[in-house]
């Protein structure tokens, strides 16, 4: 049994890209880029939720392992492609922060749907008043 063990991992070791989907080299950064995914789908939710912390320390993290992602031999381009996404997903993160928190756009969020019932409002009262002409 464990010559055929032995033989099928020669066979795969022997094949360029087999040998490289089965190196950590590979499943390092496959298994890593659930961070940036996660990262590129908070953009899409409300800024107030956004942990200015834990932006901060993720945009450190992944620069961390960008540069390392190149000072290892051979150099992990896909370890650099994972974190690369997760720097920019950070850096718009932490701009949307700073923005919602201490920009004035928590400010101009709230001003705007102010404007908005007060749209509202104003649209209702001309309903009303069509309704009225209408019932005449």
């Amino acid at each position: 049994m464990a010559a055929v063990v032995k033989a099928i991992n020669s066979k795969i070791r022997a094949h360029p890209v087999l040998n490289y989907v089965c190196s950590t080299h590979f499943w390092g950064p496959v298994s890593n880029f659930g961070i940036p995914l996660a990262a590129v789908a908070d953009t899409q939710k409300s800024p107030e939720l956004i942990s200015g912390k834990m932006t901060f320390a993720l945009t450190i993290y992944s620069a961390t392992f960008m540069r390392y992602s190149l000072a290892v031999q051979p150099k992990n381009y896909l370890l650099f492609g994972c974190h690369l996404i997760n720097e920019v997903s950070q850096l718009t993160q932490g701009y949307r922060y700073v923005d919602w928190h201490h920009w004035g756009g928590k400010d101009a969020a709230q001003a705007a749907l102010a404007t908005g019932k007060d749209a509202v409002k104003a649209v209702e009262g001309k309903v009303a008043a069509v309704a009225e002409a209408v019932k005449k």
